[in-house]
C-alpha cells in the first residue's frame, strides 16, 4: 500500500512547499518545524488504519462514550533528519514508545557508497505496529536495511514507513524488498543525481534541520 499526501487536499502539502522552497529553507527551526507539522498530518493518516476499542470517559455530567486505540505504535527514526518528523508522530501518538536508528553512507572514492547500519536502540517490538520515518526516500537502500534489521530481531506486526519526499527508484526498491510495509509519502519526484540526491527533492534534509556536517 502506498498513500501519497501530494494526491489529496492537505496543510501538509502546503508544508511540503515551504520544505522545498530555497528561500525558506534558510530558516532552520522553520525547517525543523514544517518536518514535525507533516509527521502530525501523517500520524492522522495512520491513526484511521489503526485498531480502536470502545471505553467510556466519565465527565461532570455523565458518562460519555469513547474510543481508544487498541495498542500504540512504536514510532522509529533514521537519525538525523528522521528527528523532527518523529516528533511529530509523537505529538499525536503521545503515549508511544520510541526507537533509534544511527545509519550513514560510507562514501567511496570511486563516487560510489554503501549504507552502514551503526546503532540500534529500541523498546521490544514484537507485535507491535512499527511506524519508521526518514523525510527522505532517495534509494532506499538505507531504509530496507534499518527495517530488515528490525524484522530480523523482532516479530513486528506491521510496519508502516513515513517518508516526506520519495524517488520512484526508491519506492520500487522499498516494495520489491518490504513487499508488506505500508508506504506513507508526502510527495514522489522521478529523478535522482549521480550522488542519489532526489531531483527537484529539497537538499539535504539533516543538514538543513540541524547545520553542514563535515
Amino acid at each position: 500500500m502506498i498513500f501519497e499526501l501530494s494526491k489529496t487536499n492537505s496543510m501538509a502539502n502546503v508544508f511540503i512547499a515551504e520544505l522545498r522552497d530555497e528561500i525558506q529553507q534558510k530558516d532552520a527551526m522553520r525547517f525543523r518545524r514544517n518536518l514535525e507539522r507533516i509527521g502530525e498530518c501523517f500520524a492522522f493518516e495512520i491513526g484511521k488504519t489503526l485498531e480502536y476499542t470502545v471505553t467510556e470517559t466519565q465527565t461532570p455530567l455523565g458518562i460519555a462514550p469513547s474510543v481508544a486505540l487498541r495498542d500504540q505504535p512504536v514510532l522509529a527514526s533514521i537519525l538525523r533528519a528522521g528527528l523532527p518528523l518523529q516528533q511529530g508522530l509523537l505529538n499525536i501518538f503521545d503515549k508511544a514508545d520510541c526507537a533509534f536508528i544511527t545509519a550513514y553512507r560510507r562514501n567511496h572514492k570511486s563516487g560510489s557508497f554503501e549504507i552502514q547500519l551503526e546503532h540500534i536502540s529500541s523498546p521490544d517490538l514484537t507485535n507491535k505496529v512499527v511506524i519508521v520515518a526518514d523525510p527522505m526516500l532517495a534509494t532506499g537502500l538505507s531504509m530496507v536495511l534499518c527495517c530488515k534489521e528490525l524484522l530480523r530481531k523482532f516479530q513486528i506486526k506491521e510496519l508502516h514507513i513515513v517518508s516526506i519526499i520519495a524517488s520512484t527508484e526508491g519506492i520500487l526498491h522499498v516494495r520489491a524488498n518490504l513487499p508488506k510495509a505500508k508506504l506513507w509519502i508526502g510527495a514522489i519526484d522521478e529523478e535522482m543525481t549521480s550522488k542519489a540526491y532526489i531531483v527537484p527533492g529539497l537538499g539535504d534534509a539533516g543538514d538543513l534541520a540541524y547545520g553542514h556536517k563535515q
